[in-house]
């Protein structure tokens, strides 16, 4: 099996060194580079299976990097930023990112994002997600817990959906709703909490595959 290509796009040397320390070990192929013109460069003409981007460059910045790539592929891309504001991310969703990883951040926590990203884009839409007994299934967005069929309400299937792609991660309310409702939601992140309660009243017994992370969000874990 073919080792997954990853390419490491920040004008800090040490933050590439330090990634491409923690992706090797964990298998992927690596390349890297310091500014957005050899990035595009090299997406146009390297087949890659993701991209780290940095946001704040010289020059090109992460933005306009990400918008040139995306004219002509969709290889999947995680941002990194060390700004906070709402319109950044908001603006990098909107030009196609896949998910923002703030600085200063875990090694051990964006291989975690860079492998669920992976998983999402490497498995068809009808493809099911099988944990035990519970089974999510985007084809006939339908779940099974153990030997109950459960249809549930859409927005609540794509957020059990999302959570479940991400397995062991902890997503943010405001991930949520950019995935989830769309970037261009602007609803209270209190619409995330009253789904999640509905959500886990309709998955019974299995409630606890929906946990929460005090002040944060919540998460999948299948135990």
């Amino acid at each position: 099996m073919m080792m997954p290509k990853l390419l490491i796009v920040d004008d800090d040397i040490h933050l590439r060194k330090l990634v491409m320390t923690y992706a090797e070990l964990d298998g992927y192929q690596c390349e890297e580079t310091e500014n957005g013109q050899k990035a595009i460069e090299k997406v146009n003409s390297t087949q890659f299976d993701i991209v780290v981007l940095d946001v704040m460059m010289p020059e090109l910045d992460g933005f306009e990097t990400l918008g040139e790539i995306r004219k002509e592929s969709q290889v999947p891309v995680i941002m990194l930023t060390s700004r906070s504001e709402e319109y950044d991310k908001l603006l990098g969703f909107h030009l196609g990112a896949d998910d923002y990883v703030p600085k200063p951040f875990s090694p051990k926590e964006l291989m975690a994002r860079i492998g669920a990203v992976l998983k999402r884009s490497g498995k068809r839409s009808c493809d099911k997600l099988s944990f035990g007994e519970f089974c999510v299934s985007p084809g006939s967005r339908t779940v099974t817990a153990g030997e109950k069929v459960l249809n549930l309400p859409p927005k609540e299937f794509e957020l059990l959906l999302y959570l479940a792609q991400n397995e062991g991660l902890v997503l943010s309310r405001e991930q949520l709703l950019n995935k989830v409702w769309g970037y261009d939601y602007y609803g209270d992140t209190r619409t995330v909490d009253t789904h999640i309660k509905s959500l886990r009243e309709h998955l019974g017994d299995y409630r606890k595959v929906i946990q929460t992370a005090w002040g944060v969000g919540y998460k999948f874990e299948y135990e």
